[in-house]
């Protein structure tokens, strides 16, 4: 057997022992994709290694963490994993402001493979649970965008934000000391966040160095990708790399956005200020935004570049398939309760998306199921995903009674 039949065999077996690894039945949507940045040195196939399904997503809030939120419950149920769920008295979140803890934990979703959603980050709680191979990811957002966002969705529930006269977020960035209230129940939403949700205390001094550096150091031991929110696709893309996942895998749908008639473009002033109050945000962002783009040239930013645009067709494909040229955006009140949204107190109108009635009209089964489950968001995913977990669970109690 010459050298060149010998070469053309072995591309056909590692073809036919990926497809096996990367075929699952209700997530195939993307056939015959040539990906940018290949795992071999030849691009017959999207990845050499199975995928990765031990995965920990520490959610945070306001940075696109719904959209995760969604994109990973979706992952779950294509490839019917288990999930780590909360309890019913913890709602969505693990009980979220309270540190992460066993105890939120719907003991029959205690085998799951996937743990994604909102708590305060316990870093050995979390370990002791999850298997010793588990990956974990989080994302984060520019201050500045992310507290003014913050300030308008939490506006209603916070005193301090409340006190401010005219509920003005400039007025607040004028003089926050005046109004940040350190001790009221959701002060937590009100001063650095991220820094927050990750465990740490928000109200301890940005100037202490050794402080911010040992928290850097942590998180850098901790988390293996913490994504942009400002650059989503091109985190998904590393993050499809990091976990060997398709590009089908990623495939996402905006999710908890705000109606775009009550956003404002922050001046540049006011963008200084809030990341000046939320100083120790400032500080992580800036660094893993570095992060990320070294993750970026490691790979190629030639050949990510090619996935970003090869997910952005490939979501402009779908988008025209489910909603064939229907506007698909409406407020969550105008939403039923399968696939609404959770809409805040107050006058911030979330959006969320409704399929058209003959949506399915031309459509394989495979595109009509996906354009089903991706327009679901997270907290709605979540409460899916439980109700199927607890028939399984139930199932497989009655089988050993």
């Amino acid at each position: 057997m010459n050298r060149k039949i010998r070469f053309l065999l072995i591309i056909v077996f590692c073809t036919s022992v990926n497809f096996l690894l990367h075929s699952d039945s209700i997530c195939r949507w993307i056939t015959n994709t040539t990906y940018g940045c290949p795992s071999y040195p030849f691009q017959f196939v999207p990845s050499k290694k199975p995928k990765h399904i031990n995965v920990a997503f520490i959610k945070t809030h306001k940075t696109a963490g719904t959209t995760m939120l969604s994109m990973m419950m979706r992952f779950a149920d294509c490839h019917n994993l288990t999930v780590m769920l909360p309890i019913e008295s913890c709602h969505v979140g693990f009980c979220y402001p309270q540190w992460f803890n066993a105890t939120s934990v719907d003991p029959g979703t205690l085998s799951g493979t996937i743990l994604a959603g909102h708590m305060r980050f316990d870093k050995k709680e979390v370990q002791r649970l999850m298997p010793k191979d588990t990956i974990y990811i989080t994302i984060m957002r520019d201050p500045g965008a992310l507290f003014d966002s913050a300030f308008h969705y939490f506006l209603p529930r916070c005193r301090s934000f409340m006190s401010v006269p005219g509920h003005s977020l400039a007025g607040f960035l004028a003089d926050p000391q005046r109004y940040y209230q350190q001790n009221e129940t959701l002060s937590h939403f009100t001063k650095n966040f991220m820094t927050f949700d990750f465990g740490k205390d928000k109200d301890h001094p940005a100037t202490d160095t050794a402080y911010v550096q040992a928290f850097l150091a942590e998180m850098e031991e901790t988390f293996s990708l913490v994504m942009i929110t400002e650059y989503f696709d091109e985190s998904l893309v590393v993050l499809r790399h990091l976990l060997s996942w398709d590009l089908e895998d990623i495939l996402y749908f905006r999710m908890n956005m705000r109606k775009e008639s009550t956003k404002k473009q922050l001046s540049p002033d006011l963008v200084s200020k809030a990341r000046a109050w939320n100083a120790l945000d400032t500080y992580l962002y800036d660094h893993f935004n570095a992060s990320l783009w070294q993750k970026i040239a490691a790979l190629g930013p030639g050949c990510v570049e090619r996935e970003v645009r090869e997910l952005r067709q490939a979501l402009d494909n779908l988008m025209r398939s489910c909603f064939k040229g229907t506007m698909p955006l409406r407020e969550a009140k105008l939403i039923n309760a399968e696939s609404r949204p959770w809409q805040p107190p107050g006058d911030i109108d979330i959006m969320g998306y409704v399929l058209p009635e003959n949506f399915s009209h031309g459509l394989s089964q495979h595109t009509q199921e996906l354009c089903r489950k991706i327009i679901l968001p997270g907290n709605v995913y979540v409460r899916r995903i439980k109700k199927s977990q607890a028939e399984r669970y139930k199932a497989r109690q009655q089988q050993q009674t």
